[in-house]
């Protein structure tokens, strides 16, 4: 009896087409959390000109040994993350160079990789996906293992809920 054989290959194998487009649809919706590490810590400090304790204080909260970026109620009910500005209908990143590894590394995330369902699921707010530079299988992997989600969010082994 022959055992069928598993097809090792992931189903973005050929890779896929993304670049963000800065529409700020990854930075609004429901309430979710963006984890920061000391590190980036220090760049949005150097970046914003402020001291950690000060960036610390107007645009972290505290949760476990870790810390998540603020978020602010918009006008239409959605949480917008802290350094998301909405100008003449324009949402904005106002750190967007120096944004955290968790915005960095959208759309590839374990949970947006797990089938192309949810790829498109996630796609349907995103205008950047499968559109401009295509990834390959090695750039999508690096991106998806960047994150250490469990040693970002403290007390958790699932990375924080897609916020698209």
């Amino acid at each position: 009896m022959q055992l069928p054989v598993s097809n090792p290959r992931p189903w973005y194998a050929d890779g896929l087409s993304f670049t963000c487009t800065q529409c700020g649809n990854c930075c609004t919706g429901e309430p979710g959390y963006v984890w920061i590490s000391q590190v980036e810590l220090q760049r949005l400090s150097d970046f914003l000109k402020r001291d950690i304790e000060d960036v610390v204080r107007r645009y972290c909260r505290k949760l476990g040994g870790g810390f998540s970026l603020k978020e602010k109620r918009a006008v239409n009910g959605e949480h917008d993350c802290i350094f998301l500005e909405r100008i003449q209908g324009r949402r904005i990143c106002t750190v967007y160079e120096v944004r955290p590894l968790q915005c960095r590394t959208w759309p590839f995330w374990e949970g947006n990789l797990s089938s192309e369902r949810a790829w498109r699921r996630a796609g349907e707010n995103c205008p950047g996906m499968n559109r401009g530079k295509r990834y390959t299988l090695e750039q999508i992997e690096a991106l998806r293992d960047a994150t250490d989600w469990p040693n970002l969010a403290p007390g958790s082994d699932q990375p924080p809920p897609n916020r698209s």
